[in-house]
C-alpha cells in the first residue's frame, strides 16, 4: 500500500514518436498473417518473425508454429524467414528439403547483406558493427564467413586486424545505438585509412528515429518506460539512449511489469516503443498509468515516417 501510495498523484506522459512498429515489422508481421490466410495452418516461422513476445503469442494463437531451424519443418510445408534476415546456407537447406519460402527479412537487412557480399566479392575484409549473437549479425556473417569480421564494441576497433589494410570496408548491424556505432565506425575510420563504407550508414531509418524521439522526451522526464521485449536489441538501445539523455529507464513487455517504485515521486513519465512493439501496447500503459492519477498526455513528434515495403509475391 504504501508503493501504491508513493506512485499516485497527477503527471504528464511524454510519448516520444516514432514509436513502435516500423515498416520492416509491419511487413513481416503481415506476410505470417496472409501466408496463414492463404495456406491455413500450420504456417512455420524459423525464429521470431520480430523480437517481441505479444507478436509471437498472437501468431502462434493464428496457428503459426516457431521453430529454430529449418530441419524442424515437414519437408514440403510452407516456412516464413524471420525479418531479421538468414544465412545462404538456411535457404539452400530449405530448399534441399523443398520447403515452400517465404522471405520475411527486412529490406533495410537485405540491403547490408547485400554490401556484405559486394565487399567480400572484391576481396575486402569486412569489419561488420554489431553484436555478434545477434540474428541480423549471424546471417550477414553467413553471407562471406570468411571475409566477414564482427566489431562489438571500441576496444574491438582499436585491435582488430585485416590481412590486407588497403582493403577493407565496414557495415553495420541495423538496429544499434547511432551515437555508439559511428563511435565504433570512427576508429575503424582512424586506423584504416582505406576503410570502404557504405553511402549511408546501415542503422535502419526506424531505429535512428525511435533514438532521436525518446532522447527528446528523456531530456524532459523523471523516469523513461521502453516498452519492447528483452531480445529486442532496437529496444535495449533505447533504454541505454534515454539513459545517457539523463532519465532513469526500464524495458517492460507490457504494463504488468512497471514497477510501482519507480514512479514514485516521477511526474513526467516519457514513454516510447521498440520498433517490434504493438502499438496498443503503449495504450495500455497510458490507460493503466491513468488509474493511479490524473494525467495529461502530450506527444513529442521529432519526425513523421511514412516508409512503406513491398510484400513478397507468395503473399501479395
Amino acid at each position: 500500500m504504501r508503493q501504491w501510495a508513493a506512485a499516485t498523484g497527477p503527471r504528464e506522459l511524454l510519448l516520444a514518436s516514432p514509436r513502435s512498429f516500423c515498416a520492416g515489422v509491419e511487413r513481416a508481421v503481415d506476410i505470417v498473417r496472409r501466408a496463414l490466410d492463404r495456406h491455413g495452418p500450420p504456417v512455420y516461422v524459423r525464429r521470431q518473425i520480430v523480437h517481441n513476445v505479444h507478436v509471437v503469442r498472437e501468431l502462434e494463437e493464428r496457428g503459426a508454429v516457431f521453430v529454430t531451424e529449418v530441419d524442424e519443418v515437414p519437408e514440403g510445408a510452407v516456412v516464413v524467414l524471420a525479418a531479421h534476415g538468414v544465412a545462404p546456407a538456411v535457404r539452400a537447406e530449405a530448399e534441399a528439403r523443398h520447403l515452400s519460402v517465404i522471405d520475411a527479412t527486412c529490406p533495410l537487412v537485405a540491403k547490408v547483406h547485400a554490401e556484405v557480399r559486394r565487399y567480400a566479392g572484391r576481396g575486402s575484409t569486412v569489419f561488420l558493427i554489431g553484436h555478434g549473437d545477434h540474428e541480423e549479425v549471424e546471417g550477414t556473417v553467413g553471407e562471406a564467413p570468411e571475409h566477414v569480421v564482427v566489431v562489438e564494441d571500441l576496444a574491438a576497433a582499436a585491435t582488430v586486424t585485416a590481412p590486407d589494410p588497403s582493403r577493407v570496408a565496414y557495415a553495420m548491424q541495423t538496429t544499434l545505438a547511432v551515437d555508439e556505432a559511428e563511435g565504433i565506425a570512427d576508429v575503424l575510420r582512424g586506423r584504416f585509412p582505406a576503410l570502404d563504407g557504405p553511402r549511408r550508414d546501415d542503422i535502419c531509418y526506424a531505429t535512428t528515429n525511435r533514438q532521436r524521439a525518446v532522447a527528446a522526451v528523456a531530456r524532459e522526464a523523471d523516469l523513461v518506460l521502453v516498452v519492447g521485449s528483452e531480445n529486442s536489441s532496437n529496444s535495449r538501445r533505447l533504454v541505454e539512449v534515454a539513459e545517457r539523455a539523463g532519465a532513469p529507464a526500464h524495458l517492460v513487455d507490457d504494463v504488468g511489469q512497471v514497477d510501482l517504485r519507480w514512479l514514485a515521486g516521477a511526474r513526467r513519465v516519457g514513454i516510447t516503443a521498440g520498433a517490434s512493439a504493438p502499438p496498443h501496447l503503449v495504450d495500455d500503459l497510458v490507460h493503466c498509468l491513468s488509474g493511479l492519477g490524473p494525467v495529461t498526455v502530450r506527444e513529442t513528434e521529432t519526425t513523421r515516417e511514412d516508409v512503406r515495403f513491398t510484400l513478397p509475391r507468395e503473399v501479395s
